[in-house]
Order: C-alpha cells, then sequence, then structure tokens
C-alpha cells in the first residue's frame, strides 16, 4: 500500500504545471529535513555491552551507538530525511550518555564506537546523499576534566559561574569555560576544526549558544567557514529566545526556534485549537526561520500531549508535519517520532527507540509530506501569507519566484472550508496528499473545504474541466445496471400477467 501511495504521488508531482526552478550548487540548509538523534538511545549496532550499559537505569548508557545508526540509513532514507544530527560523540564522565560531560575532545566516546566508525557512517551517508552534523559543546567540560585541576588553566574555568541545575540536571557535574579567555577560544576552534577534518562531517549544532560570548561565536563561524564554506552551522538554545547578536553573526545559518516549535505543538495537540494561533506566534518573531520541530530530547513527545487529548497519532501526525514542513524555516524531527513513541518524563523521553512498534499507515503520511518538501522549492524559500481562516482551519500561500502553492489544514472537529479570491479564471487547485480537486465557483472565488482532522497542499494547473476518461466508465456500468434492472422488472410484469 505504502509503495502504490508513493508512486501515486510521484506521479502527480511529475505532471505538475510547475516548472521545474534551478537550484544553487551549493544547497542551502532550508532544502535539508533533519533526523536528530541522541546517539546512546537510538539504535544498538554492537551487542558487546559494557558495565556501563544499564537499562534498567535512566541515566547510565543504553547501548546506542554509531553502528546502529549507520543500518538505520536506508530506512530514514526512504521516510524523506536528508540530514541527521547527533547528539554529542565525545568521550565523557561515566554515565554521561547525554554527551554533556566531556573529559576529551578529541576522542568519540568508547561507548559510541571509535573515529573509524564515525568516518564510516559519514561516508554511508554521503553514499546516499545525506548530511551528518554534529552537536558541538564549547561551553562545558566535565568536573572530572584535567584542565580544572590544572593550576597553569585556572582561568580556563569560571569559577562560581551561575548554573541552573534545576532546570537541566546534567548541569550539576560541569565546570563553564572561560570563552574570553583566548587560549580557551583557541583550543575550541581547533577541536572543532579537528572534527570538521577527521570526520569530514556537513555541519555542527552548536550546543547552547545563547550562553557563549557572542565574539567567541563569531570566531569560531568565522575560522570553519574558512575551511568549508558550505557546512552549516545551527545555534541551540537552552532559553527561549536568541539575542540578537546571536541572530547577527554571519556564520550561523539559522537559529533555534523554541517558540513557534511549542506553538506548532500546543496547537496540534488538541482539536479545534485555531491553527491561525501559531501563524500569530510566528508573526511576533524576530527568527521567523530557524530551525523547527514539535519535540526534542528535554520536551514531552508531542504524541504524548496528543494521545492525553484523545487524538489519533496518525491524523495529528498529518497535521503537524503538514505545518511544519510547508513553513519557513528548516524541520527538525526527534527519533523515535515516526514510530511513533510516547512519553512525559525524561527518563521516558529519552528511552532507546522501539522499532518493533511502528505504525505502516504512519510512516505512509512521512514519507508523503517530506516528499514534498523535497520536491517544491516554494516550500523551502518562498515567502509565507495567511490566506484565509474558517473556526480551526487556516489556508497559506507560499510564493516562489514562479510557484505558488497552497497549505490548507483543518485542526476543526468538523468540515470547513476557505474561499481564495487571488487565482486567475479557468485554473484548479490539485490537493497532493488528499487528490481533491478545487475548481472556480461562478461567483469567481476557489472554495477549498477539508474534512475535520485534515490537511492538504495544492498545486496551480490549468482547468482540466470533466475528466471523461476516468467519467465514462463509471456512467456506462451505471447505464447497464440500470438498463439491467429495467429489463429484469418487464420480464417479471410479463410473467406475472401471464
Amino acid at each position: 500500500m505504502k509503495k502504490i501511495a508513493l508512486l501515486f504521488l510521484a506521479i502527480l508531482l511529475s505532471i505538475s504545471t510547475f516548472p521545474s526552478v534551478s537550484l544553487a550548487e551549493e544547497n542551502p540548509i532550508q532544502q535539508e529535513i533533519i533526523y536528530d538523534i541522541m546517539v546512546d538511545r537510538f539504535n544498538n549496532g554492537d551487542q558487546a555491552f559494557s558495565e556501563q550499559v544499564r537499562l534498567e537505569d535512566p541515566y547510565a548508557y543504553h547501548g546506542g551507538d554509531l553502528k546502529g545508526i549507520e543500518v538505520k540509513l536506508d530506512e530514514l532514507k526512504d521516510l524523506g530525511f536528508t540530514s541527521i544530527s547527533l547528539s554529542p560523540i565525545m568521550a565523557n564522565a561515566s554515565d554521561g550518555y547525554h554527551g554533556y560531560w566531556i573529559e576529551d575532545f578529541y576522542t568519540v566516546e568508547e561507548q559510541f564506537g571509535t573515529m573509524e566508525d564515525l568516518q564510516h557512517l559519514v561516508e554511508e551517508a554521503h553514499k546516499r546523499d545525506m548530511k551528518v552534523m554534529l552537536e558541538l559543546v564549547t561551553n562545558y567540560v566535565a568536573s572530572s576534566h584535567p584542565i580544572v585541576s590544572d593550576p597553569a588553566k585556572a582561568d580556563w574555568i569560571v569559577e562560581d559561574a551561575d548554573v541552573d541545575t534545576e532546570q537541566v540536571q546534567w548541569l550539576d557535574n560541569v565546570k563553564v569555560l572561560n570563552q574570553e579567555n583566548p587560549e580557551v577560544q583557541e583550543m575550541l576552534v581547533d577541536v572543532a576544526q579537528f572534527w570538521l577534518e577527521e570526520a569530514n562531517v556537513d555541519g555542527f549544532i552548536l550546543h547552547a549558544a545563547d550562553e557563549a560570548s557572542s565574539d567567541f561565536i563569531g570566531t569560531l563561524t568565522k575560522e570553519l567557514k574558512a575551511i568549508k564554506p558550505n557546512l552549516y552551522i545551527i545555534a541551540d538554545l537552552l532559553g527561549e529566545e536568541p539575542q540578537e547578536a546571536l541572530l547577527a553573526i554571519p556564520g550561523i545559518d539559522v537559529v533555534e526556534n523554541p517558540a513557534f516549535s511549542e506553538a506548532v505543538a500546543n496547537v496540534f495537540s488538541q482539536i479545534n485549537n485555531p491553527v491561525l494561533d501559531i501563524y500569530n506566534t510566528w508573526e511576533t518573531l524576530d527568527n521567523q526561520g530557524g530551525l523547527i520541530y514539535v519535540d526534542n530530547k528535554s520536551m514531552e513527545r508531542f504524541t504524548q500531549k496528543a494521545a492525553e487529548n484523545g487524538r489519533s497519532a496518525v491524523n495529528t501526525w498529518q497535521l503537524a508535519l503538514t505545518y511544519l514542513l510547508t513553513s519557513p524555516g528548516v524541520p527538525s524531527v526527534f527519533q523515535g517520532s515516526d514510530v511513533p513513541m510516547y512519553g512525559s518524563k525524561v527518563e521516558e523521553v529519552q528511552r532507546l527507540v522501539d522499532f518493533n512498534s511502528g505504525e505502516a499507515e504512519l510512516e505512509e503520511v512521512y514519507s508523503k509530506v517530506l516528499a514534498l518538501r523535497k520536491e517544491f522549492p516554494v516550500l523551502q524559500y518562498g515567502d509565507y501569507k495567511l490566506v484565509g481562516s474558517d473556526g480551526a482551519m487556516s489556508v497559506f500561500k507560499r510564493s516562489y519566484q514562479d510557484e505558488t502553492m497552497y497549505i490548507a489544514i483543518n485542526n476543526d472537529s468538523v468540515t470547513k472550508s476557505v474561499s481564495l479570491t487571488d487565482l486567475d479564471d479557468g485554473l484548479q487547485l490539485h490537493g497532493l496528499l488528499g487528490d481533491d480537486i478545487v475548481r472556480q465557483l461562478d461567483n469567481g472565488e476557489y472554495k477549498i473545504g477539508l474534512a475535520r482532522e485534515t490537511a492538504d497542499v495544492f498545486i496551480i494547473e490549468e482547468d482540466s474541466g470533466i475528466n471523461w476518461v476516468f467519467i465514462s466508465p463509471i456512467i456506462i456500468v451505471m447505464l447497464l445496471f440500470i438498463s439491467g434492472i429495467v429489463y429484469l422488472t418487464r420480464k417479471q410484469k410479463k410473467r406475472d400477467s401471464n
């Protein structure tokens, strides 16, 4: 069923009236669809457990490794993901499964594998035209890192730094690096260059960039882009809003957008929440692109929030994915969302992915929506405009060069419709998810109607009129059926009269 649906989608895409748009030789980050992986909690590709692997302890290693990621590349590629991002992989203190207790900046954590494993993972990803990004920790080291106890490097550490361990539990075992110190800056730049050159990665996620020195981030990104101009650099945030100084750093491609992402998750986790609420939030933001998502390793699972409100995982993910994949920004999906996985507390959210519990229908939703994002540049670069709303349904318009598409999402509990008045005569809208056709009404409008809890993405075509090739056989069958009924009725009457 999945293959048939994807084939049908491909046929629709191929017959679109939109001309293809020439893209730059180096793919900008807006084309990427990121699958966010927490290495220790993804997949075990090497069955040899160590004493640090304790599956019953939510704060110990659980056995995920780099080989486990490699064996899943084909599945991620088939779903439509173009990039993977990995949680920190440098050597950590005991029980540092999350990667933030760094003891050695130049070594792969042995629980995850070796440098050769990382290099092979990157090579295999590149064979599949997929990119690999690493989360880079520049603000902290483990309390057990050698520089912490080195008297000659006392000024490398910020003494009595204000660290909020209540909000972020792993911060209780770190020391804050003094990024104002030129020697610290030099060391951190060297670390990033080392991983770039050794592993040939395609990008870095700068962990807690809002907690870092803006001057240092500017220096770091400039040095890295000088080595690899097409390197992706994403700024991760611990807070809710990025500072203006961070948004102004030219070497950063995108900054995480927590406010927008939370709005998407909150609206679609419950039926009848107006989709308009997300757009209103987006309009108020300085960062109107950025990295967008519905959950991550430190948030309650989106599927959990929806389930608590009695929503179907398949329907809800179709709505959320359609909004996420058709909005300005770079979409990121946290591991296991495609299964889907549930959980509220950190220890539930960060469980090993249970690949055996996957839903084929949900995978089909992912494949369809992700395919649209990759196929149409207008969904990657186009401007963004609200066309209209009706209850919890909204319609958006995206335009780029000579492409225009309409995105309709109905989060309402009943059928809703929105009329379009900005289209020329003699056209029709063709839905790529639901295969609906919207034609011009007598009053000149085009009325998009959607059943409850559904979404569709429309291309513009010339009005093909009635599809007689499709309808004629149906009419013939109906006429034969009616003729048969008439014939039998007359024959029965004739018998009765005799």
